[in-house]
Order: C-alpha cells, then structure tokens, then sequence
C-alpha cells in the first residue's frame, strides 16, 4: 500500500474521527457551554486554537469531531467534553471514607459546609484597578475521598484551574492545591465566616512579556452563590461604575481589613 493509500487513520490517533453518537454529544455540551457562559463561537475557536468553520461544521453534525479538536475544546472550556467508561471490575471495592494524609484526612461529613459555588475575586492582573471575578465549585469526588475544585466563567477560559481541597486541623486553613505536570498554583484561605465566606491569599503565574510567567501573590475572597447571589453574579473583568463593582471592592478589601492575610512592607489600600 503506498502512502496515498493510506487509509483512515488507526481510532486513538489525534486525527480520528470520533463516532458519531460521540460527536453529537459534545456537540451539545459546547453548545450548553457556550449558552451558559454567553461565549461566542468564534471566542472559543480562537482560545482552542482551531478555525470557526472547523467549529462551525462539527456543531452542526456536517462532520464529526475529531480528538485533537475535542482536546482543544476541552483545554479551552476547562470542562470534559467526552463521557468517560470506567474499565469493567470485578468485584466493587468499598470507597474510602477519609482524604489521604496529605490532604488533612478529613471526611465528607466533617468538610461538608465547603460543598458549593463560589463567586471568586481578585485583583485584575491585565487591568489596574479592575476585579477578575469567576466562579469557584467545590465538591466531593467519591472515587478519590477528597474534595476537589474547579474554576469555571472565567474570561481567560484556557487558564481556569482544577484542583484538590487540603483541610489540615493544624493550621486551620483551607488550601486550593493545583498541581499540573509539577506547576502548583495555591490559595491559602482562613476557615469560613458565619456567612460561608472564604478570604486568603492566592500564590500563582500570571503571563508577563511573550511567554514569560511571572510569579505573583494577591488576595483572593470566595462567596457562596446563594440567594441573590445566584441569580445575579457577574462574572469577568469588573471595573469602577459598573453596578456590581462597589460590593466586590469591599468584599475583596475585607482580606486586609479583617486580618485573613498579611501583606508584609505593602501600605493597605
């Protein structure tokens, strides 16, 4: 067989196909995501790095998604997009109850306050004086015994985080841990309010010149999404006049303010 006779590429190859109940279902679940988030397809053409018409004719069930695209995809939404078969067992094994030791071998029900959705504010590190706002899930991953964490609604949807929640009685803090291929990203938050708020301090990369990541430190303060709230969070880059902005800034300025983190040789604002 010559090289232009190739054939179809093998199934797990980056390149293949995708069958194509698969393709309808995430077509779906980027047309949900797109509607959640208010994204434009183009927006998200451009952050997965493929072409609109590529977008375009998967969407609409002309062609199927191809893994490569759907990795993009799902690299660009933060979200998996490919329904995952656990491999067939013999015999379910019974789950554990406590987190790893690592994690502050809490369990479920003594760590079960922190489940939830949280509007998440930070200082912008693109605008001076602006809000980044998203939102943070909490949630109980069963299979592992230990809460996990997700970002989602963020503008700069490439780079929302995933991560493990670390409970340690010692030090009475709750610590967002990201750990990708040996990058870690931390927030070093104090106990919740009365109200569920959570306050501390966010160590992570952000992009400096071309390629260069740049380490940086800022507060960081979670609100649950409960009440009003759910209904009528903003998300993205928030800025002076916008209706929203005065109550960001002091639910942000509240880390300081009330002690849940030091900034040492940095004048309060």
């Amino acid at each position: 067989m010559s090289l232009f006779e190739a054939g179809p590429p093998p199934a797990d190859h980056p390149e293949a196909d995708l069958p194509e109940s698969q393709s309808r279902a995430i077509a779906g679940a980027v047309r949900e995501a797109l509607a959640r988030r208010r994204m434009s397809r183009q927006a998200l053409a451009d952050a997965a790095r493929i072409s609109i018409s590529t977008l375009e004719k998967a969407l609409s069930g002309r062609r199927p998604f191809t893994l490569a695209t759907t990795i993009r995809l799902e690299e660009a939404l933060g979200l998996p997009l490919r329904v995952q078969h656990p491999a067939p067992q013999a015999a379910a094994l019974p789950l554990p109850r406590h987190a790893p030791e690592e994690f502050g071998s809490y369990t479920r029900e003594a760590i079960a306050f922190l489940e939830g959705r949280y509007l998440t504010l930070r200082p912008s590190f693109g605008q001076r004086g602006a809000i980044f706002a998203y939102r943070t899930e909490i949630a109980w991953d069963a299979e592992s015994a230990r809460l996990v964490f997700r970002e989602a609604e963020r503008l700069d949807a490439p780079f929302a985080q995933s991560g493990t929640v670390s409970v340690p009685n010692q030090s009475g803090q709750v610590y967002l841990v990201t750990n990708f291929q040996g990058q870690y990203r931390l927030a070093m938050l104090g106990r919740p309010t009365i109200q569920g708020e959570l306050f501390g301090i966010l160590t992570t990369l952000f992009s400096g010149r071309g390629t260069q990541l740049t380490p940086a430190a800022t507060p960081i303060a979670l609100v649950p999404e409960r009440g009003a709230l759910a209904e009528t969070a903003q998300y993205g880059r928030i800025t002076a006049g916008m209706a929203c902005e005065p109550v960001y800034r002091r639910l942000l300025d509240r880390v300081r303010e009330d002690g849940f983190a030091v900034f040492p040789g940095c004048a309060a604002d």
